[in-house]
Parts: structure tokens; C-alpha cells; sequence
């Protein structure tokens, strides 16, 4: 199977290319076209390291004929990617957030529509056999009826992003929060932000949306900016118990003598992989168990709404 990485612009994009380069019968070629000058010399340093081709002209990658591709650029590049990879049937799995726009992300979901290719979204923490679990649970009425989520997701915010917390942090969050409610549409959200910790970015660092769905479920999301990663974890509360999930839990692993103190180590089913290996299947059989485009449609929305309700200091209301 021949799989393109396009552009390493995005900070994950060199863990997709050695992930994908490690998978057995996988061609691998990077690409960036569009990146910045230093995103281009790493681009090429990397495939140099593989041992796999790399090109910097979009008609050289057309006639390589890729099966699937990962979007890795920038977001304002994104939708035009996408759109012609999906002219050229290949599947794609693209970073989020897929566009900035809710007009966008529709024209990248019908482009993939019409070409019958999937459009995945890269939300690793929907993946492994720890939230299908969760899921299940919820399905069967292990909570009774669901109520409440709580939801929480922080990482660094990068400088020069195209957005700030509420744009870059909460589509992860809503991701596995469509998920759990099985695609149920949002009514209603009320967005409260402030930039203090935004290093004069012009852009929200702290951010807390509650969001109303059709089906009385309430979640209230912090997708704050944070010095370090945390998350994302969802609180799920019901009429008779609650479920917690964290997608990167931390677990004491023993103590080390030479640090002085605590080991801790990730635990947990490394989720990169699983759902390289799952998109990759999706190309195979056309189907797929992770977030799709319509899921990052429902969630545009629901961004486009929270800025709207930033602005005007009320909740607004989701058409």
C-alpha cells in the first residue's frame, strides 16, 4: 500500500512517518510542497534517515498514485490537500482541526463523499480497546441514563497556530464526545475564555465550553493552553454510576533511585498506531470505527458557535 505524510508542518507528523514506515508492506513517501523552508529541510532530512523518496512538487505525488494519505499541514492548507487527494481516490486522515470554516470542512466532506473515499480524522484518543469499553458501557446502561460530561484536555499552545485553545484543543474533546453520544447534534453552547497566559498571541489560552445536545446531555469542556500535556479524559455521569476515561493515564511504574523519587510511566495501549493501523484498514474495506468527516462537520459547528458566543458574551444556539 503506497501512503503519503504531506508536510511536517504539524508536530505529529514525523511520529506518523516512523510509525508508517515500521508497518509491513506500507510505501512510504513525504511530501511538502507548501511547507515553510525549515519544515521542507526536515522533510527532507527525515526521508534521507527512512530511505524513502520525498518531493516538494504536488505532480510528483499525483502520479505516485498514493492509496491513503496523511494530512499533516497547515491548516489553512488543509482543505485544498484534502480535495485533491480525494480527487486522486485516496483515503485520507487528516489532522485536526480539518479547516477553520464550517463552509471548508463541508467541501472537504463532500470531496471525499463524491470520490468515495473516507475522510478520518486524527483523534488518536478514540482509539483501543479502553474507550470501545466506555463506549459499550454507555450503549448498555451501565451509567443509567447519561447526564453530564466532564471533559478536559490541555497541551502547549504553539506559536504562530492558526487558533487558540478553543479552535486547536477542543476538537479532540468533542471528537470523543460525538463518539460516546453516537453522533447526537448539539443545540446550544456558552463559551467563556480569557488569552492571560496567551504570551500576547492575540488568541485565547484558557478556554471552558458547555454544550447542550438534543439529548439533555450537558458536557462541559476545558481545552485550556497548558505548559505541558494532560488528556484528553472524559468524566461521564448517569442517573446510577459514572465512568471515567483518561486517554493518556499515568501509572506508577516503581521508583527509581538514581532520579531520587517517582517513576511514572504512560499506561495504557499506545493509540498512534492503533489508529494508523485501523485507518489503513478503512482503505482495505471502505469502513472505519473512528471519527469520520461528518463527525468534524458536528464539531465545526459547534467551534464556530463558541466564538460566537465569546463574542457576544451569550449562549448561542446551533442551527
Amino acid at each position: 500500500m503506497r501512503v503519503a505524510v504531506l508536510s511536517l508542518a504539524h508536530e505529529r507528523a514525523e511520529v506518523y512517518a516512523r510509525l508508517l514506515h515500521d508497518l509491513p508492506d506500507v510505501e512510504l513517501l513525504i511530501a511538502d510542497p507548501d511547507g515553510a523552508p525549515d519544515d521542507q529541510a526536515r522533510a527532507r532530512s527525515l526521508a534521507g534517515e527512512l530511505g524513502v523518496p520525498y518531493t516538494d512538487d504536488w505532480d510528483e505525488v499525483l502520479p505516485w498514485r498514493p492509496n491513503a494519505v496523511v494530512v499533516t499541514s497547515a491548516v489553512d492548507r488543509r482543505r485544498e490537500i484534502v480535495e485533491r487527494m480525494a480527487e486522486a481516490e485516496a483515503f485520507v486522515l487528516c489532522e485536526q482541526p480539518l479547516a477553520l470554516s464550517e463552509r471548508d470542512v463541508k467541501e472537504m466532506v463532500d470531496a471525499c463523499d463524491m470520490a468515495g473515499v473516507r475522510l478520518t480524522l486524527a483523534s488518536p484518543a478514540c482509539y483501543g480497546e479502553a474507550f470501545a469499553a466506555v463506549r459499550r458501557g454507555i450503549a448498555d446502561g451501565a451509567v443509567g441514563t447519561l447526564t453530564t460530561i466532564h471533559g478536559a484536555y490541555h497541551t502547549p499552545l504553539a506559536a504562530g497556530a492558526a487558533g487558540g485553545a478553543v479552535a486547536v484543543n477542543a476538537p479532540y474533546l468533542l471528537d470523543l464526545v460525538d463518539m460516546v453520544l453516537g453522533g447526537a447534534p448539539a443545540e446550544q453552547v456558552y463559551a467563556q475564555a480569557n488569552d492571560v497566559l496567551g504570551g500576547g498571541q492575540g488568541v485565547e489560552s484558557a478556554a471552558v465550553l458547555t454544550v447542550t445536545y438534543r439529548s439533555g446531555v450537558v458536557a462541559t469542556l476545558d481545552c485550556s493552553g497548558s505548559r505541558s500535556a494532560a488528556g484528553p479524559t472524559l468524566t461521564l455521569v448517569g442517573d446510577r454510576a459514572s465512568v471515567e476515561y483518561d486517554a493518556a493515564p499515568r501509572l506508577l511504574g516503581g521508583f527509581d533511585a538514581a532520579a531520587g523519587g517517582e517513576r511514572r510511566e504512560p499506561g495504557g495501549e499506545d493509540r498512534y498506531p492503533l489508529m494508523l493501523r485501523e485507518f489503513l484498514e478503512t482503505v482495505d474495506t471502505g469502513k472505519g470505527t473512528g471519527p469520520d468527516g461528518e463527525v468534524g462537520l458536528r464539531t465545526q459547528r459547534i467551534i464556530q458557535a463558541a466564538y460566537a458566543s465569546l463574542r457576544t458574551g451569550q449562549p448561542v444556539d446551533i442551527t
